[in-house]
């Protein structure tokens, strides 16, 4: 009877061994297929322009993952910055744009801003910067 419960008892302990290393690949499995957002130039400087001016910059980025790349949503600092991203999905290897509006009507002198792109990559939130300097 021992003999018979020690057996079930080393059984169950490999079937559970076995449902553990499955849920590891699993997981790993998972983590590796994400899509993965790379900015070519986070960094941009517009240099100096004159209040009223509305200036764009274009960011240009690559998902380097091996998933589809969805952008939901840019949280910008002020109201003075709008982000068009594309809506589509972008695929793996394929390189696409976002443009960066920034209206000067209400701001002056040294500007410094960051844009932070939401997404499914693995690096969720990427920033993006630009600056310059707004004259009266």
């Amino acid at each position: 009877m021992v003999s018979n419960l020690n057996k079930l008892y080393f059984k169950n302990l490999s079937v559970t061994r076995e449902v553990f290393c499955l849920c590891l690949l699993v997981i790993q499995f998972v983590s590796y297929s994400q899509a993965h957002l790379k900015v070519a130039d986070a960094k941009k400087s517009f240099g100096f322009v004159k209040k009223g001016e509305v200036v764009k910059l274009s960011y240009t980025f690559t998902n380097i993952g091996n998933q589809p790349l969805l952008i939901t949503d840019a949280k910008i600092e002020c109201s003075c910055t709008t982000v068009d991203f594309p809506k589509q999905p972008i695929i793996p290897n394929q390189t696409s744009t976002m443009t960066v509006s920034f209206d000067t009507k209400s701001v002056y002198d040294r500007q410094d801003r960051t844009v932070e792109i939401i997404s499914n990559a693995k690096n969720s939130i990427q920033k993006i910067r630009f600056k310059g300097v707004v004259m009266k």
